[in-house]
């Protein structure tokens, strides 16, 4: 038997945590205005984030993990990538950002999870926000950067430490952020980007 790794998102609140499988292969992450997690055969169109009519509307953060099990030694130096520019239309100040930290792993350890809130239907609290935000990245100098940037053959570090016993790794987190139709964000269900974990196993 060797290590069967799949993708799972993380949702509800932090004492009662929902791991959602999504599959080791075709997996499917929408990012909502409500935590929620990602129903992987009926699309979801309820909870868009919403084109403002100024300002920025963001998603709530969504944290996304492997989960190991099987037989194996470790399973660690668990890396993130997008292949580039991500094409939505989420106009020019837009972006698809993940939660960083200014040195390290940038993935959330399990103890740090923090459930993502805002108003619902409209917007998320912002990873960075001071009061509000993500307490494990808002304090960081660069709390946020854009995900486009994490391209191959490493991307970006979520877990070098990982597990040498059945559980979790560290949690990717993303958010949407959104500018206004004047700017050129346009509504809709935009085209499908690919992330990719990379990782070392040690049988």
């Amino acid at each position: 038997m060797v290590a069967t790794i799949k993708v799972q998102e993380v949702t509800g609140t932090s004492g009662s945590k929902v791991y959602t499988d999504n599959g080791a292969s075709a997996t499917k992450v929408r990012l909502f205005t409500k935590d929620q997690a990602t129903n992987q055969t009926t699309p979801q169109i309820t909870y868009p984030v919403p084109i403002p009519s100024s300002g920025y509307n963001y998603s709530y953060w969504k944290h996304i993990c492997l989960d190991v099990s099987g037989s194996f030694t470790k399973v660690d130096n668990v890396r993130h990538y997008f292949d580039g520019a991500i094409g939505w239309n989420f106009g020019s100040g837009g972006q698809l950002r993940r939660g960083n930290k200014d040195t390290g792993d940038i993935g959330c350890p399990t103890a740090n999870y923090q459930q993502a809130l805002g108003t619902e239907g409209v917007t998320g609290y912002t990873i960075e926000d001071a009061d509000n935000g993500h307490a494990y990245y808002k304090g960081e100098s660069s709390a946020v950067v854009n995900a486009s940037s994490d391209t191959s053959p490493n991307g970006c570090t979520v877990d070098s430490t990982g597990v040498t016993t059945a559980g979790k790794t560290k949690m990717l987190v993303l958010q949407v952020k959104v500018d206004t139709a004047g700017n050129g964000a346009i509504s809709g269900v935009q085209t499908a980007e690919t992330g990719t974990f990379k990782y070392d196993v040690i049988d």
